[in-house]
Protein backbone atom coordinates (compact mmCIF):
# COMPACT_ATOMS: atom_id res chain seq x y z
CA UNK A 1 0.00 0.00 0.00
CA UNK A 2 1.43 3.38 -0.94
CA UNK A 3 2.05 5.78 1.88
CA UNK A 4 -0.42 8.62 2.03
CA UNK A 5 -0.09 11.98 3.66
CA UNK A 6 -2.32 12.50 6.68
CA UNK A 7 -5.43 14.60 6.34
CA UNK A 8 -5.53 17.76 8.42
CA UNK A 9 -7.37 16.89 11.62
CA UNK A 10 -8.34 20.43 12.54
CA UNK A 11 -8.15 23.84 10.92
CA UNK A 12 -9.06 26.86 13.04
CA UNK A 13 -9.79 30.34 11.74
CA UNK A 14 -10.56 33.30 13.96
CA UNK A 15 -12.18 36.24 12.22
CA UNK A 16 -13.09 39.67 13.53
CA UNK A 17 -11.87 43.19 12.77
CA UNK A 18 -9.71 44.69 15.48
CA UNK A 19 -9.99 48.31 14.20
CA UNK A 20 -13.21 49.98 13.14
CA UNK A 21 -12.67 52.75 10.56
CA UNK A 22 -13.93 56.15 11.61
CA UNK A 23 -14.00 55.34 15.29
CA UNK A 24 -11.66 58.22 16.01
CA UNK A 25 -10.64 58.85 19.58
CA UNK A 26 -14.05 58.42 21.06
CA UNK A 27 -15.51 55.41 22.81
CA UNK A 28 -14.20 52.04 21.77
CA UNK A 29 -16.77 49.97 19.93
CA UNK A 30 -17.78 46.62 21.43
CA UNK A 31 -15.52 43.77 20.38
CA UNK A 32 -16.58 42.03 17.21
CA UNK A 33 -17.82 38.44 17.57
CA UNK A 34 -15.39 35.64 16.78
CA UNK A 35 -16.33 32.55 14.83
CA UNK A 36 -14.64 29.18 14.89
CA UNK A 37 -14.25 27.17 11.68
CA UNK A 38 -13.04 23.56 11.93
CA UNK A 39 -12.50 20.52 9.75
CA UNK A 40 -12.32 17.18 11.56
CA UNK A 41 -11.57 13.72 10.19
CA UNK A 42 -12.68 10.54 11.93
CA UNK A 43 -12.11 6.82 11.36
CA UNK A 44 -14.32 4.14 12.90
CA UNK A 45 -13.18 0.52 12.97
CA UNK A 46 -15.17 -2.68 13.58
CA UNK A 47 -13.27 -5.98 13.97
CA UNK A 48 -9.96 -4.40 13.12
CA UNK A 49 -10.07 -3.21 9.50
CA UNK A 50 -12.86 -5.52 8.34
CA UNK A 51 -15.36 -2.65 8.51
CA UNK A 52 -14.05 0.90 8.24
CA UNK A 53 -16.05 4.09 8.13
CA UNK A 54 -14.52 7.47 7.26
CA UNK A 55 -16.14 10.79 8.28
CA UNK A 56 -15.01 14.29 7.41
CA UNK A 57 -16.89 17.06 9.21
CA UNK A 58 -17.07 20.78 8.47
CA UNK A 59 -17.96 22.94 11.49
CA UNK A 60 -18.68 26.66 11.69
CA UNK A 61 -19.61 28.56 14.83
CA UNK A 62 -19.49 25.30 16.87
CA UNK A 63 -22.10 23.70 14.62
CA UNK A 64 -21.48 21.02 12.02
CA UNK A 65 -23.05 22.04 8.73
CA UNK A 66 -21.80 19.52 6.15
CA UNK A 67 -19.98 16.17 6.19
CA UNK A 68 -18.63 13.42 4.01
CA UNK A 69 -19.65 9.91 5.11
CA UNK A 70 -18.04 6.92 3.41
CA UNK A 71 -21.05 4.82 4.43
CA UNK A 72 -23.11 7.04 2.06
CA UNK A 73 -20.33 7.68 -0.43
CA UNK A 74 -21.10 11.38 -0.79
CA UNK A 75 -21.49 14.67 1.05
CA UNK A 76 -24.47 15.32 3.30
CA UNK A 77 -25.82 18.70 4.42
CA UNK A 78 -26.37 18.71 8.18
CA UNK A 79 -27.90 22.22 8.24
CA UNK A 80 -29.26 24.49 5.49
CA UNK A 81 -25.91 26.30 5.52
CA UNK A 82 -24.24 23.18 4.11
CA UNK A 83 -26.71 22.50 1.29
CA UNK A 84 -24.90 24.55 -1.40
CA UNK A 85 -21.54 22.96 -0.54
CA UNK A 86 -22.93 19.42 -0.47
CA UNK A 87 -24.67 19.94 -3.81
CA UNK A 88 -21.55 21.31 -5.49
CA UNK A 89 -19.10 18.73 -4.11
CA UNK A 90 -21.41 15.84 -5.00
CA UNK A 91 -21.40 17.11 -8.59
CA UNK A 92 -17.59 16.83 -8.76
CA UNK A 93 -16.63 13.23 -9.49
CA UNK A 94 -12.95 13.91 -8.78
CA UNK A 95 -13.69 15.20 -5.26
CA UNK A 96 -15.94 12.25 -4.50
CA UNK A 97 -13.34 9.79 -5.78
CA UNK A 98 -10.65 11.39 -3.60
CA UNK A 99 -12.74 11.35 -0.38
CA UNK A 100 -13.88 7.78 -0.99
CA UNK A 101 -10.24 6.70 -1.24
CA UNK A 102 -9.50 7.96 2.28
CA UNK A 103 -11.04 4.80 3.76
CA UNK A 104 -7.90 2.99 2.59
CA UNK A 105 -5.36 5.79 2.19
CA UNK A 106 -6.08 7.41 5.56
CA UNK A 107 -7.96 5.03 7.90
CA UNK A 108 -6.57 1.60 7.04
CA UNK A 109 -3.08 2.99 6.45
CA UNK A 110 -2.90 4.65 9.87
CA UNK A 111 -4.42 1.61 11.54
CA UNK A 112 -1.51 -0.45 10.25
CA UNK A 113 0.97 2.20 11.44
CA UNK A 114 -0.62 2.15 14.90
CA UNK A 115 -0.61 -1.66 14.95
CA UNK A 116 3.09 -1.76 14.09
CA UNK A 117 3.74 0.74 16.87
CA UNK A 118 1.94 -1.61 19.30
CA UNK A 119 -0.86 0.85 19.91
CA UNK A 120 -3.50 -1.51 18.55
CA UNK A 121 -3.72 -4.64 20.70
CA UNK A 122 -1.62 -3.09 23.48
CA UNK A 123 -2.48 -4.23 27.00
CA UNK A 124 -1.33 -2.96 30.39
CA UNK A 125 -2.33 -4.62 33.66
CA UNK A 126 -3.94 -2.52 36.41
CA UNK A 127 -2.42 -1.80 39.81
CA UNK A 128 -5.03 -2.02 42.61
CA UNK A 129 -4.93 -0.55 46.12
CA UNK A 130 -7.45 0.27 48.88
CA UNK A 131 -7.44 3.51 50.85
CA UNK A 132 -9.80 3.75 53.89
CA UNK A 133 -10.87 7.03 55.45
CA UNK A 134 -13.48 8.12 58.01
CA UNK A 135 -16.50 10.02 56.74
CA UNK A 136 -16.32 12.17 59.91
CA UNK A 137 -14.49 11.77 63.24
CA UNK A 138 -17.74 10.94 65.05
CA UNK A 139 -19.37 8.96 62.23
CA UNK A 140 -19.49 5.15 62.38
CA UNK A 141 -19.25 4.98 58.57
CA UNK A 142 -16.02 4.44 56.69
CA UNK A 143 -15.25 5.37 53.07
CA UNK A 144 -13.27 2.67 51.28
CA UNK A 145 -11.61 3.85 48.06
CA UNK A 146 -10.49 1.25 45.52
CA UNK A 147 -7.81 2.90 43.34
CA UNK A 148 -7.10 1.25 39.98
CA UNK A 149 -4.25 2.71 37.89
CA UNK A 150 -2.08 1.97 34.87
CA UNK A 151 -4.51 -0.16 32.82
CA UNK A 152 -5.11 -0.29 29.06
CA UNK A 153 -7.45 -0.65 27.19
CA UNK A 154 -10.11 1.46 28.83
CA UNK A 155 -12.72 -1.24 29.56
CA UNK A 156 -12.46 -2.42 33.18
CA UNK A 157 -14.90 -3.99 35.68
CA UNK A 158 -14.58 -3.17 39.38
CA UNK A 159 -16.67 -4.68 42.18
CA UNK A 160 -16.81 -4.24 45.94
CA UNK A 161 -17.42 -7.41 47.99
CA UNK A 162 -18.24 -7.68 51.68
CA UNK A 163 -17.63 -11.13 53.14
CA UNK A 164 -17.83 -12.50 49.59
CA UNK A 165 -21.11 -10.74 48.72
CA UNK A 166 -21.21 -8.05 46.01
CA UNK A 167 -22.11 -4.60 47.34
CA UNK A 168 -24.34 -2.34 45.25
CA UNK A 169 -25.63 0.16 47.81
CA UNK A 170 -23.26 2.94 48.82
CA UNK A 171 -21.03 2.37 45.76
CA UNK A 172 -19.92 5.39 43.72
CA UNK A 173 -17.94 5.05 40.47
CA UNK A 174 -15.42 7.69 39.48
CA UNK A 175 -14.58 8.83 35.96
CA UNK A 176 -11.84 7.15 33.96
CA UNK A 177 -8.89 9.53 33.61
CA UNK A 178 -6.09 9.45 31.04
CA UNK A 179 -2.56 9.25 32.42
CA UNK A 180 -0.88 10.58 29.28
CA UNK A 181 1.05 7.34 28.63
CA UNK A 182 -1.76 5.36 26.94
CA UNK A 183 -3.01 4.12 30.32
CA UNK A 184 -5.99 5.02 32.49
CA UNK A 185 -6.90 5.32 36.15
CA UNK A 186 -10.18 5.29 38.03
CA UNK A 187 -11.61 5.00 41.55
CA UNK A 188 -14.63 3.24 43.06
CA UNK A 189 -15.82 4.25 46.53
CA UNK A 190 -17.82 2.20 49.03
CA UNK A 191 -19.53 3.83 52.01
CA UNK A 192 -20.04 1.22 54.73
CA UNK A 193 -20.19 0.59 58.47
CA UNK A 194 -17.48 -2.00 59.09
CA UNK A 195 -17.56 -4.33 62.08
CA UNK A 196 -14.82 -6.45 63.57
CA UNK A 197 -14.41 -9.61 61.52
CA UNK A 198 -15.72 -8.18 58.23
CA UNK A 199 -13.57 -8.68 55.13
CA UNK A 200 -13.90 -6.20 52.24
CA UNK A 201 -12.56 -7.05 48.78
CA UNK A 202 -12.00 -4.89 45.71
CA UNK A 203 -12.16 -7.16 42.66
CA UNK A 204 -10.90 -5.96 39.26
CA UNK A 205 -11.38 -7.70 35.90
CA UNK A 206 -9.52 -6.52 32.79
CA UNK A 207 -8.58 -7.81 29.35
CA UNK A 208 -4.90 -7.87 30.35
CA UNK A 209 -5.56 -10.33 33.21
CA UNK A 210 -5.97 -14.08 33.08
CA UNK A 211 -7.76 -13.96 36.45
CA UNK A 212 -9.30 -11.07 38.43
CA UNK A 213 -7.14 -9.09 40.85
CA UNK A 214 -8.48 -9.07 44.43
CA UNK A 215 -7.26 -6.81 47.22
CA UNK A 216 -8.68 -7.22 50.75
CA UNK A 217 -9.17 -4.86 53.67
CA UNK A 218 -10.24 -5.69 57.26
CA UNK A 219 -11.31 -3.13 59.87
CA UNK A 220 -9.05 -2.68 62.88
CA UNK A 221 -9.89 -1.33 66.31
CA UNK A 222 -9.43 2.39 66.61
CA UNK A 223 -6.90 4.06 68.90
CA UNK A 224 -9.66 5.03 71.34
CA UNK A 225 -10.90 1.46 71.47
CA UNK A 226 -7.38 0.16 72.09
CA UNK A 227 -6.94 2.81 74.79
CA UNK A 228 -10.10 1.63 76.53
CA UNK A 229 -8.88 -1.96 76.38
CA UNK A 230 -5.53 -1.01 77.94
CA UNK A 231 -7.25 1.06 80.62
CA UNK A 232 -9.47 -1.88 81.54
CA UNK A 233 -6.49 -4.26 81.60
CA UNK A 234 -4.44 -1.95 83.84
CA UNK A 235 -7.42 -1.52 86.19
CA UNK A 236 -7.87 -5.27 86.44
CA UNK A 237 -4.16 -5.77 87.25
CA UNK A 238 -4.22 -3.09 89.95
CA UNK A 239 -7.34 -4.63 91.42
CA UNK A 240 -5.64 -8.03 91.64
CA UNK A 241 -2.61 -6.42 93.32
CA UNK A 242 -4.79 -4.85 96.00
CA UNK A 243 -6.59 -8.15 96.58
CA UNK A 244 -3.31 -10.07 96.96
CA UNK A 245 -1.84 -7.48 99.34
CA UNK A 246 -5.02 -7.46 101.44
CA UNK A 247 -5.09 -11.27 101.71
CA UNK A 248 -1.42 -11.31 102.68
CA UNK A 249 -1.90 -8.78 105.48
CA UNK A 250 -4.96 -10.64 106.69
CA UNK A 251 -3.08 -13.95 106.89
CA UNK A 252 -0.14 -12.39 108.74
CA UNK A 253 -2.46 -10.81 111.26
CA UNK A 254 -4.28 -14.09 111.84
CA UNK A 255 -1.02 -16.00 112.54
CA UNK A 256 0.29 -13.45 115.12
CA UNK A 257 0.22 -14.50 118.87
CA UNK A 258 -2.73 -12.86 120.61
CA UNK A 259 -1.96 -10.48 123.51
CA UNK A 260 -2.90 -12.10 126.87
CA UNK A 261 -5.14 -10.03 129.14
CA UNK A 262 -3.58 -8.97 132.55
CA UNK A 263 -4.13 -11.25 135.57
CA UNK A 264 -6.84 -10.36 138.03
CA UNK A 265 -5.62 -8.61 141.22
CA UNK A 266 -5.75 -10.73 144.38
CA UNK A 267 -7.10 -8.96 147.39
Amino acid sequence: MARASLLPVMMVLLMGPSVVPGSGGGKKPPPAPHFLAQEKSECRFINGTQQVRFLYRYIYGRQEFVRFDSARGDFEAVTPLGEPDAKYWNSQEGILREYRSYVDRFCRHNYEVAEQGRVVGRKASPIVSISPTKEAPTSPNTLLLCIVTGFYPLEVEIQWLKNGQEQKEGVLYGEELRNGDWTYQTQVMLETKPEHGDVYTCQVEHASLEAPITVQWEPRKSDSARSKVWTGAVGAVLGMVFVVVGLSLYRKKKKATPIQPPSALID
